[in-house]
């Protein structure tokens, strides 16, 4: 009994790590293993979630555990490998009725990536015919329950009407963040504050002399400008500046509130959207930034009004507090702007990188087709569900730019499944522009290098880009 155990566990490890490797490395390094081609039937050969990085990663990992098999690391490595082409076998199959990527159809799915290493493993173990059968059928069952469970927990929508659910329960991570008698155990035991904030690199900076130059660096905000161009904005908006400000923090940082509403006060826009991210910590009472929003917001001129998404500090019972002070909020909902006898659109989307709440397709379930939209997302994690339902410009925030940066080489860390060319300033995907501000505050330790603060003003301007210089 304890070899078919091992072989099961072997078998359920390798077709683990691809979907594993998806989650910690998200959209780097995951090139299609059939590189995006169709076959003769027009459709994909094996589907884009069949990378080379997901059979890399799991045949690597068949080599780690071959010992605990009592085998070779190479026949733990081909082991791993023939689960892999089994998982395309199947894959293969699957895709010409054209039935759904990650649709999960039970035995097809399992069969092959379990019956190929079992086969293989049968020639170095002791392995009868019936204790091959017994594999095959327990991993058939603990894979299928096990893709239903990680499909449920990954990839489930928002329920119900939640784009104005105010209670959090719906969050089980955000009702831990937000919950009052929680928070004491919260800051205890949050780890990304003990290693990051309070012990590694706050002392880090001090030992070194420059935690002081961080902290003055983190309040000499920039006011960046720039301009985009839109062949196809109405032409009531040609000129249309729209003030972003997202990552703001209050609480984390004494002295940035007063320092944001004074450049805030030379600044003139028709509409104000904020991206998120009000709050410092992810946990605890959030009254503080309340205040200081209230503050800070006295301070902002605009024609159209304030309109705001929730980051990853942020909890959903703080809209009627945001909304009492002026901002209103967009959870996975659009609103509507008319200037000059035109139109457009601005979409919000929950938060797409922590509570991974984003919906795209219910946010534009009241937008026309042919609408000119401007997509607000707390971070740039939603890039593509905003291309495929035709966004123009997408707004978001997030990366803080990297917050701390090498002088001349970008980022160290941009704390972002997105591709490195989404974490700061212009970028493009496929026909939709985009611009992740560097953010206002600071977040896990109040400190920047050679990464200043922002407050962006954009303006719209219908047209094309005839030379860089516009920009």
């Amino acid at each position: 009994m304890p070899v078919i155990l091992k072989v099961i566990g072997f078998i359920l490890w390798v077709n683990f790590l691809p979907p594993l490797a998806n989650v910690i490395w998200g959209e780097r390094f995951n090139r299609p293993v059939d590189g995006g081609r169709l076959w003769f039937d027009k459709h994909p050969v094996f589907g884009r979630h069949k990378t080379i990085r997901g059979i890399l990663v799991s045949s690597l990992g068949g080599m780690i555990v071959s010992p605990l098999l009592g085998v070779a690391w190479w026949v733990g490595g081909i082991a791993a490998l023939l689960a892999m082409i089994g998982d395309l076998l199947s894959s293969f199959i699957k895709r010409r009725p054209n039935f759904p990527s990650g649709r999960n159809i039970i035995v097809l799915d399992q069969i092959f990536e379990s019956l190929f290493p079992a086969l293989f493993l049968s020639r170095y173990l002791e392995i009868s015919g019936l204790q091959l059968m017994l594999v095959l059928l327990c991993f058939i069952l603990m894979a299928y329950l096990g893709s239903c469970f990680w499909n449920f927990i990954m990839y489930r929508p928002p329920l119900k009407n939640y784009p104005r659910k105010i209670r959090s329960p719906v969050r089980l991570r955000e009702w831990r963040s937000c919950h009052t008698p929680l928070a004491r155990w919260q800051t205890l035991f949050n780890l990304t504050s003990f290693l990051s904030h309070d012990i590694l690199l706050s002392q880090v900076f001090k030992l070194v002399g420059l935690y002081d130059n961080g902290l003055r660096n983190s309040l000499q905000v920039q006011v960046e400008e720039k301009t985009f161009f839109f062949p196809d904005l109405p032409e009531g908006f040609d000129g249309f500046r729209i003030l972003l400000l997202t990552d703001l923090h209050l609480d984390g940082l004494d002295g940035l509130t007063e320092e944001l509403g004074r450049q805030l006060g030379k600044l003139e826009a028709d509409l104000c959207l904020i991206g998120g991210d009000i709050r410092m910590k992810t946990y605890g009472p959030v009254a503080p930034c309340l205040r200081q929003l209230r503050s800070l917001l006295s301070h902002v001129r605009t024609r159209h009004g304030i309109l705001g998404v929730l980051g990853n500090h942020d909890c959903i019972e703080m809209t009627p507090d945001f909304e009492d002070v002026g901002l209103i909020m967009l959870i996975n909902d659009s609103w509507e702007i008319s200037e000059n006898g035109s139109r457009i659109w601005i979409v919000g989307v929950d938060d797409p990188h922590y509570y991974k709440t984003h919906d795209a397709q219910m946010a534009y379930r009241d937008v026309p087709e042919t609408g000119f939209s401007i997509f607000l997302a707390h971070s740039p994690e939603a890039y593509k569900q905003a291309a495929n339902c035709r966004a123009c410009l997408y707004l978001c925030g997030h990366t803080h730019g990297g917050q701390i940066c090498l002088p001349g080489r970008g980022a160290l860390l941009t704390n972002s499944r997105a591709p490195r060319f989404t974490a700061a300033g212009r970028w493009q995907y496929q026909g939709m522009t985009g611009y992740t501000s560097r953010g206002a505050g600071a977040s896990g330790i109040p400190l920047r290098f050679n990464c200043p603060g922002e407050i962006s003003l954009l303006t719209l301007r219908k047209g094309t880009i005839q030379n860089k210089d516009k920009l």
